[in-house]
């Protein structure tokens, strides 16, 4: 039979160049080289060691320790993951969060959460409007936007008041996937009638009426104004409304499936302006994707922590981490060598015990990880402070209230 190699009562010296770790994340760390001989020394003796022969070397609790080192960040990335995923989402992958403290609050993320609706309400988002006319003919009120409408001129064009006219660049005509979402279609604003109605011609002859043309107030010069308050233009408006909607047809609209029906019947030919989006603008991801940034849980630049850095708390939890490793590796070489010969008699070891052991203890580490945790959340946090809040002021309820006597 094998000899099986003992652990020979110390630690070799943990470097860069000696590749003591499998996967060497934190053979540059000095705090690791030099702690990493002292747990190696400490496992051996949890486990019996000089008493007892452990059966491991050097090499394998230091896999066992950077293994707990990386379990431990692991554990602690997990969580912060989880409580800042909505303000890290399209932030940049290129700096790593390792102790950066995520405060931005939630409104950034409650705004990119609100584009799409924004897109819906035409007041912002990812989604472009775009706009439309269809050519009015007189006596025809039913229209297919889609087969009877153009595309929008160039903003800057005659059609909006300035700069110069331009032509059509391309035309929706056909295109079914587009989506109405404003037609350009009211009544005449009744500030436009407003001197239609005898308004101007009766303040220039009450100018007259009330003699001012003596004092300079002449009928053609710049000093012919006459003040009136507020209340009579509004009223004067309020009734040029009323006249237009109940003894005019109103200008009104239906739109179904892109059917448009306008009130009046057309007496002439004009433009109706429209804004509509492509259905395509509102699904594809290609709009609004970004590349190098945050997208989901795997992508979050969380990085393994710096050893030296780590507080003596959770040394204290990846040591005793490190301890259970230990025993379940040692568990798998004495169940694999189960029974040892001796002179007249044999030994059995406690490979099966060790490992049950070992998978009890790392499973309450990972809770008791977890549960310290969670108790740190922001959740927790505020629920602590509502808590203490309240109890502070049920003492303070107990304190007598003085009585003034005026």
């Amino acid at each position: 039979m094998a000899t099986i190699p003992k652990w020979p009562g110390s630690g070799s010296v943990v470097s860069v160049s000696s590749s003591s770790t499998p996967y060497g994340f934190y053979d540059d760390d000095v705090q690791f080289q030099t702690d990493a001989p002292k747990i190696a020394n400490w496992v051996a003796r949890r486990l019996g060691y000089p008493i007892t022969d452990v059966e491991l070397q050097d090499l394998q609790i230091y896999a066992c320790f950077e293994e707990a080192i990386t379990e431990y960040g692991a554990q602690v990335h997990q969580f912060n993951i989880r409580q800042n995923m909505l303000k890290t989402q399209g932030s940049e992958t290129g700096s790593s969060l390792n102790g950066t403290a995520i405060n931005s609050g939630d409104i950034p993320s409650l705004i990119e959460l609100a584009g799409d609706y924004g897109s819906e309400a035409g007041v912002g988002g990812s989604v472009d409007y775009e706009k439309g006319y269809i050519e009015v003919r007189q006596g025809k009120q039913v229209y297919d936007l889609l087969t009877d409408a153009s595309s929008s001129l160039n903003p800057s064009s005659s059609q909006y008041g300035s700069g110069s006219a331009s032509t059509p660049t391309s035309f929706i005509k056909g295109q079914s996937n587009i989506e109405i979402k404003f037609v350009y279609h009211d009544d005449i604003p009744a500030s436009t009638a407003f001197y239609g109605l005898g308004g101007y011609a009766g303040y220039r002859n009450l100018i007259d009426d009330f003699g001012f043309t003596q004092y300079g107030y002449t009928n053609t010069g710049p000093g012919r104004y006459l003040m009136y308050p507020m209340y009579e233009d509004l009223l004067r408006m309020q009734a040029i409304e009323f006249f237009q909607e109940f003894r005019k047809s109103a200008y009104t609209f239906k739109l179904r499936n892109n059917q448009l029906t306008v009130f009046p019947v057309p007496d002439g030919k004009f433009k109706i302006w429209f804004d509509y989006i492509e259905k395509d603008d509102r699904s594809n991801i290609k709009n609004r994707s970004k590349t190098g940034v945050v997208s989901d849980y795997s992508n979050v630049p969380y990085n393994n922590l710096v050893y030296s850095e780590i507080n003596d708390v959770g040394k204290q939890w990846i040591r005793k981490y490190t301890l259970a490793l230990s025993k379940e590796v040692l568990g798998e070489i004495r169940e694999k060598y189960s029974n040892i010969p001796i002179p007249g008699d044999q030994i059995s070891l406690n490979g099966p015990s060790l490992r049950s052991e070992a998978q009890t203890e790392k499973d309450a580490l990972i809770q008791q990880l977890r549960d310290n945790l969670e108790q740190t959340s922001r959740q927790k946090q505020v629920e602590m402070e509502s808590d203490i809040s309240d109890k502070m002021q049920q003492q303070l309820g107990r304190i007598p209230n003085k009585i003034y006597i005026g």
